[in-house]
């Protein structure tokens, strides 16, 4: 059956790899998780897609205060609460202050996961090359135990099941690289919209 073929290859890489590999699927697997679930918070909480927001903003020299702010109120954006409460709160470096805080709290939020996607990126290209000094090691113990007669085949066959622990410590990282960069552009985007919106309010007549 297709589904055993596919058991006994899986368990044939799993064999092939070692304790190195395993370790590095169960990670991936981890990390998935972690950036399906960022995914899932930023759309949620429409983080990064501040257009129309910027746009609400912009009228407040020009349109009815209370239009804008019922505008805004309709909107997913997690900040859009504390800009609210900027709009009713007093201008002083106080309360400015005390909206920052509570927006970073948020932004913690955000950025939880971050540092954990940080240490794959990091640690997943070592452990693969540690993988591969351990399947060089007992590749290179093959080639001494065959003696005199030692088969070029036996060390290729030794070096290329090394070199594959390297190959999937990089599969691991390079993907998890670029969505943490995708990750940490779309929190930059919301930190820059969020200081121009609170300043944007507080220059304002409201």
């Amino acid at each position: 059956m297709l589904s055993d073929e596919i058991f006994s290859s899986l368990a044939d890489f799993f064999e092939l790899g070692g304790p190195v590999v395993i370790l590095l699927i169960m990670i991936s697997l981890i990390t998935l998780t972690i950036i399906l679930f960022k995914i899932f918070q930023f759309t949620v909480s429409a983080v990064g897609n501040n257009q129309a927001l910027s746009v609400e903003l912009r009228k407040l020299v020009t349109d009815s205060e209370d239009q804008v702010v019922k505008t805004l109120a309709a909107s997913r954006n997690i900040f859009v609460p504390i800009i609210l409460d900027a709009a009713n709160c007093d201008k002083t470096d106080e309360a400015f202050k005390r909206l920052k805080a509570a927006a970073e709290i948020r932004f913690v939020k955000l950025e939880s996961g971050f540092r954990f996607l940080d240490t794959v990126v990091q640690l997943a290209p070592l452990l693969g090359l540690f993988g591969t000094v351990l399947g060089m090691i007992e590749a290179f113990q093959a080639l001494q135990a065959a003696g005199t007669q030692v088969d070029p085949s036996l060390l290729a066959g030794g070096i290329w099941v090394a070199l594959l622990t390297t190959a999937v410590g990089l599969i691991i990282a390079i993907p998890t690289a670029m969505s943490l960069a995708w990750l940490e552009s779309r929190v930059e985007r919301e930190r820059v919209f969020f200081d121009w919106a609170i300043a944007l309010v507080f220059e304002s007549k409201i």
